[in-house]
């Protein structure tokens, strides 16, 4: 290997370091809850604005600093990124109220919209070669499903160990690390003629994502109400004056000739299918292992990492076999294999199921690691080098949107089920969710919390079971679709040269 290629490899370790963090950080305040509302006493309200608001802003602000990072510079961006990044880490972990920890979530989500686009269109600027890039984006989708599924097991090591604080604590070090070899190791890459800069699409495109995104977590979380479709109504209108707006504008924000390319579309609907329907998953799964097979948290955790793994070697092994195989049957395959592993899901039951829970999540992580890495090569190298800021802003947006839309479908659809398998004379809490029925039952004659107890658990595994059917069902058309669309012509692999502006 030459003094080059190594260079670039090590570039490429340092990217990794905030994708894993970001990823952490989405998973990681789940354990932290109950601590921080003991110290902080948040409302109801301000609880799930904690929760909620570092994915509205990260979602609301990925494509503006995508293109952003397209004319500044891209590793100018990253830097400043990391330490907006790091700051608000610390905010967050000595906040001493509720409003100030969602203000410091807030400014953590806007440091990880900086972060997270910076990382793949560098990406596409160090790695030249199609094979070593496709190899590289596979260690970013490694780096990406291994820190969301770390998230409860470093939050887990902390809080038995430390405060609530320290679970934002870790992101500090990380960042500084960043902010030191950054400079040394990844060069500077931007548009050489980004044209001018229109404030009003900037303002318009978070004017789209934000209402989008809130409305659909709301309906997941409340249901179907006025506000839920109200914010929808203002998304969809906003997205619509922001799509006419940039077919007039000679230097638009997104180019929507991208769209036109095959490759470059199939691809991101099928990475907002494979999100979907694992987000989905992600909802339901840590709930069965600890409210109905009775499993402590960090337990639960330690279950879920065999699908991590399964991920990690999934996005390495697509760059590989990629080598031989066609990418559309590789991305058509690797979605069917995850719903074979839905299918395996819907056999589980309320006493055992187990095995076969972490058997179907394996299958559901690896296949869909293998898709997800694939279809992002496919994106980034469908665009233009000087665009790759804009296109991996749209691919991470995707992402976003379609976590949103999975826990929002597949946790209604869930939460439909549930509440119609318990009986009508149940109190309230206990007819919402399965952790309210465990809660309720604490305070009731054994006898009776017993019943209720298996009367809440049938009725979620009945609810996991259709949405596992749902599930098998949507990755079964993402497989086809795939398959079908992605082919060309000449029915050779795909390749991933970028084609011409």
């Amino acid at each position: 290997m030459s003094q080059g290629d190594r260079k670039q490899w090590v570039a490429l370790g340092v990217l990794v370091l905030p994708v894993l963090l970001i990823s952490v950080d989405m998973t990681v305040l789940g354990f932290a809850l109950p601590y921080l509302s003991e110290d902080l006493s948040p409302t109801g309200a301000q609880q799930l604005w904690i929760v909620d608001i570092y994915s509205f802003m990260l979602a609301g602000l990925l494509v503006l600093m995508g293109t952003l990072g397209d004319r500044v510079g891209r590793r100018k961006l990253l830097l400043a990124g990391a330490v907006a990044f790091g700051l608000a880490s610390v905010l967050a972990a000595f906040s001493t109220s509720a409003f100030m920890l969602i203000l410091a979530r807030a400014l953590l989500g806007v440091g990880g919209a900086t972060l997270m686009p910076s990382t793949l269109s560098l990406i596409r600027s160090i790695f030249l070669d199609a094979q070593q890039r496709r190899i590289a984006i596979a260690v970013w989708s490694a780096g990406f499903s291994g820190g969301m599924a770390l998230g409860p097991v470093v939050g887990g090591w902390l809080l038995e160990h430390f405060w609530w604080g320290s679970v934002f604590l870790i992101n500090v070090p990380v960042m500084v690390l960043l902010l030191i070899l950054g400079p040394l190791l990844l060069p500077e890459a931007r548009d050489p003629k980004p044209g001018r800069f229109d404030p009003f699409s900037a303002l318009l495109s978070m004017a789209t994502a934000l209402p989008v995104v809130y409305g659909i977590k709301s309906a997941a979380e409340e249901g179907l109400s006025i506000t839920a479709l109200a914010a929808i109504a203002v998304g969809v209108g906003a997205g619509a004056l922001f799509l006419r707006r940039q077919r007039r504008l000679p230097d638009p924000m997104i180019d929507l000739t991208l769209f036109a390319n095959r490759r470059f579309s199939v691809s991101l609907v099928t990475n907002v299918l494979g999100v979907f329907a694992m987000v989905g998953l992600l909802f339901l799964v840590p709930q069965y292992l600890q409210l109905v097979l009775g499993l402590r948290p960090m337990t639960a955790a330690l279950w879920m990492l065999p699908a991590t793994i399964a991920g990690v070697i999934g996005a390495l092994t697509a760059a590989r076999l990629a080598r031989w195989l066609p990418l559309p049957s590789l991305i058509g395959g690797g979605l069917l294999l995850s719903a074979a592993g839905y299918l395996l899901l819907a056999t589980i039951g309320t006493d055992s199921g187990l095995a076969a829970l972490v058997a179907g999540f394996v299958l559901v992580g690896g296949g869909i690691a293998v898709a997800e890495t694939l279809t992002n090569d496919l994106i980034i190298a469908a665009a233009p080098p000087e665009r790759a800021g804009a296109a991996s802003a749209l691919s991470e947006t995707g992402y976003e949107l379609g976590g949103a839309l999975g826990i929002a479908v597949l946790g209604t659809i869930a939460t439909a089920i549930y509440r119609g398998g318990i009986p009508a004379d149940a109190p309230e809490a206990a007819r919402e969710t399965l952790g309210g029925a465990a809660a309720v039952a604490t305070q009731l004659p054994p006898g009776e919390a017993a019943g209720l107890l298996r009367s809440a658990q049938e009725a979620f595994v009945q609810g996991l079971h259709v949405t596992a059917y749902a599930g098998a069902a949507l990755l079964l058309y993402a497989g086809f679709q795939a398959m079908i669309l992605l082919r060309n012509r000449n029915r050779k692999a795909v390749v991933t040269a970028p084609l011409p502006s």
